[in-house]
């Protein structure tokens, strides 16, 4: 995974073959082929490779808990790896739909994080009912994805994260 990483730094996605990779980390393309189907699914694996982590803000926090998430979601699509692999990820998963089930199978635990942190922040009075968990991480996702796409030489910073969050938080509705 480490040699994938650094190879799509490098090359980027499109340049990038499981030879080269295979080469850098000292094995075989076979070796690769038996654990990773496809060069997306390496690719993806090298890229996301730290899991989502849990939101630590006090019970009650909804303000606090969405900044955490869309923070989480900048840091982890703002990585380097990530800013490389994505495009071709996505153009490689937009045209194979079990390509696609298959990696978004990696992040049915932050959709089960999610779903809980929803149904606490609920029982508590702090969300309302009918806030769907898997439309907010879509949300968090799509609004970083699309902020990383329209900067592509600016980080998102603080204040990004804070505007977004408070978008997020508190809709667009007077």
């Amino acid at each position: 995974m480490q040699a994938a990483a650094e190879l799509v730094v490098e090359v980027g996605y499109s340049n990038l073959s499981l030879a080269a990779v295979a080469e850098r980390a000292g094995t075989t393309k076979t070796a690769l082929y038996r654990r990773w189907p496809s060069k997306a699914e390496l690719v993806h694996e090298a890229a996301f490779s730290v899991p989502p982590s849990a939101v630590t803000t006090p019970p009650g926090d909804v303000s606090g808990d969405l900044r955490a998430m869309m923070a989480g979601a900048r840091d982890a699509f703002t990585n380097p790896v990530v800013r490389a692999a994505l495009p071709g990820l996505i153009g490689d998963m937009a045209g194979n739909a079990e390509l696609t089930a298959r990696i978004l199978e990696r992040f049915t635990g932050l959709f089960e994080v999610m779903r809980h942190w929803v149904a606490d922040s609920v029982s508590r009075g702090d969300a309302r009912a009918d806030v769907d968990p898997d439309r907010l991480v879509e949300l968090i996702g799509g609004a970083t994805l699309l902020g990383m796409m329209l900067r592509p030489d600016e980080d998102l910073g603080d204040d990004w994260v804070e505007r977004t969050a408070a978008i997020v938080a508190h809709g667009v509705m007077a």
